[in-house]
């Protein structure tokens, strides 16, 4: 090997580690990879930069504008509702409904954005129809992996097809995943059905399953807040008379939620720290059962347990909320983040790993998979749902949609997807005409557009496709490429290509699937080249491949999304998963070489 080959093996390793361990934010990682082939001159300065031009990152941005423009229009809300009612009352019927409504909506947006729709939905059906909530969020998951599969708009499967173009090789077409991703689609469903469903987990008591024995009105019981909240009057004589809620040590200290303060009759909530305590005040509080003598030396008379129901009116309630997969405050805490103050909301529990967390809430730090129970009114809950960082799970606040815009959004979408599937035009133009029509029709504003966008997606895969050039310009990618032949080519080329999606699947499942395709397509080409065998189906594999991310929740970041509703463990993921992983790997090897030739 050349020195510049033996370099880019050494990055492509470091980079691995990183992303495996997330030592570095994958972003991040993708640039310092960009940066390093650039400054070490392994890449010309235009192939450094090239990935920011690439049709793939164009095609992936207007995506995130389309998507967005259906929402803000209610097409994608209104559509998951209408496919979830065909589901029944019965579990199995609204698990076959929920995840096939979850794989037709992956079908043209993106997976997260599929899974955000449809969330808020399965919470309100599992509590309407007394069903567990970890009988279907998982399912929710898996179904819109499945739709990934079935189609070209998938991160993955799009970066796939640029690794093709580069290599001199025909791109993939809208529907060239349908003949194997539909059949995924319908045995991923039938494996739920019959097996999956069984595997679930059954959560104890005050686990989430409590969720189907109370309304929204009572999640205080389902987070057991009447355990933790005080009525606390403020006298004449108090040493806290005249000082902020700082000063009165009561938050940073002790680690007391202060929810409300009631001042003339007025309730405040999530009270900000310039709120200065007068006589007579009332506070309400989350504090344990033995903080309630400091309270008292601190010239509070604690009078009685209060639920949050008794802080009174009509636009006041508790809501639920969970971090988006890539939100930008996990691992911060409420206080860092200056939740309050920002969105004038009380976080009064956080569930985690199957309990709630119902004090010092404001030092804990947020952590992927958690479930957030929030107080304030719905104009604030309102505001909160159009934060990326948040999705709000209580399907009853709606924010404000452009319903009479609905119609036009649906068009644009439809027609973007049948230019592109005709080839009338090419992919990303067509992708990129149909969000400007967003824009241009009103469906969402161009503020809102680029708000829509995941930059930290855009510059993963602006940084990382470079590697997947390097690996190829300097005969590291043949190199690793003859080494497997070398192994395993003896065996037929069917035996590669296999080894080629399990190392897929496996590095999926620890670094998600558009790092690993970048990674093993250029590989997986210069295998079928050393066996005289067609690349084309190689790379369609181990596209298929890295959208098979059913064994841990950090393979893709919906399976994140709905680890805090469905009150799911790692090792969930795995005992439901493994089988179906096993099924699919199946379906692909016999399906991939009749359809599309080795």
């Amino acid at each position: 090997m050349s020195f510049d080959a033996i370099f880019v093996l050494i990055v492509l390793v470091t980079a691995s580690v990183l992303l495996v361990t997330e030592f570095l934010r994958a972003d991040l990682v993708a640039l310092l990879v960009l940066a390093a082939l650039g400054a070490s001159r392994v890449l010309t300065p235009q192939e450094t930069l090239s990935g920011f031009s690439r049709s793939a990152v164009i095609t992936i941005l207007a995506i995130f504008i389309l998507t967005a423009g259906l929402q803000k229009t209610g097409v994608t809300s209104h559509l998951g509702k209408q496919l979830v009612r065909f589901g029944g009352s019965s579990g199995t019927g609204m698990l076959i409904v929920l995840m096939a409504a979850a794989a037709f909506l992956s079908l043209f947006m993106n997976n997260i954005a599929a899974g955000a729709v449809l969330l808020p939905v399965a919470v309100g059906v599992a509590r309407e129809h007394k069903l567990s909530p970890s009988k279907l969020m998982m399912p929710l998951a898996f179904g819109t992996l499945l739709g990934g599969m079935a189609t070209l708009l998938t991160t993955s499967n799009i970066l796939a097809s640029s690794i093709l173009r580069d290599n001199n090789l025909p791109p993939f077409a809208l529907l060239t995943f349908a003949p194997i991703g539909i059949p995924a689609v319908l045995v991923g469903i039938a494996y739920m059905v019959l097996v999956g469903r069984r595997l679930l987990p059954r959560r104890a008591p005050t686990d989430w399953t409590r969720l189907t024995q109370a309304g929204r009105e009572h999640l205080s019981d389902i987070y057991e807040l009447r355990e933790r909240w005080f009525e606390a009057h403020v006298p004449d004589a108090s040493q806290l008379v005249g000082k902020t809620l700082p000063e009165t040590g009561l938050g940073q200290e002790l680690g007391i939620n202060v929810i409300a303060v009631i001042h003339n009759g007025k309730a405040r909530l999530a009270p900000p720290p310039s709120t200065v305590l007068h006589a007579g005040d009332l506070l309400y509080l989350q504090a344990r059962q033995e903080q309630l003598e400091t309270l008292r030396a601190r010239g509070l008379e604690v009078t009685a347990r209060t639920p949050p129901a008794e802080l009174g009116g009509e636009n006041i309630r508790l809501f639920e909320i969970v971090p988006s997969p890539r939100a930008t405050i996990i691992g911060k805490t409420l206080r860092e983040i200056q939740f309050r103050d920002k969105y004038g909301l009380s976080v009064v529990a956080i569930w985690r790993a199957g309990h709630p967390r119902r004090v010092e809430l404001g030092s804990m730090p947020l952590q992927g998979g958690d479930a957030l129970l929030v107080l304030g009114t719905t104009q604030r809950a309102q505001i909160l749902q159009n934060e990326p960082d948040f999705i709000v799970l209580s399907s009853a606040i709606e924010q404000e949609i452009r319903h009479h815009k609905a119609k036009w959004a649906a068009v644009i979408m439809v027609a973007a997807l049948v230019a592109s599937a005709s080839g009338v035009v090419q992919i990303a133009e067509a992708m990129l005409i149909g969000a400007l029509a967003m824009v241009l029709v009103g469906a969402l504003t161009m503020d809102e557009a680029y708000a829509a966008i995941d930059w930290r997606v855009i510059f993963l895969i602006a940084g990382m496709l470079p590697l997947g050039l390097a690996l190829t310009k300097t005969g590291a990618a043949a190199y690793i490429g003859n080494g497997i032949v070398t192994m395993l080519g003896g065996f037929g080329p069917l035996v590669v290509l296999a080894s080629i999606l399990v190392v897929t699947i496996l590095l999926t499942q620890v670094m998600g699937g558009q790092a690993a395709i970048v990674i093993l397509a250029p590989i997986a080409i210069a295998a079928a080249a050393q066996l005289h065998s067609n690349g084309y189906t190689f790379v369609l594999g181990a596209a298929l491949a890295s959208s098979m991310a059913f064994l841990t929740p950090l393979g893709h970041p919906i399976n994140m999304l709905v680890m805090g509703p469905g009150g799911y463990k790692v090792t969930d993921y795995l005992r439901v998963g493994a089988v179906l992983t096993l099924l699919l790997f199946g379906l692909i090897m016999v399906l991939l070489p009749v359809l599309y030739g080795i």
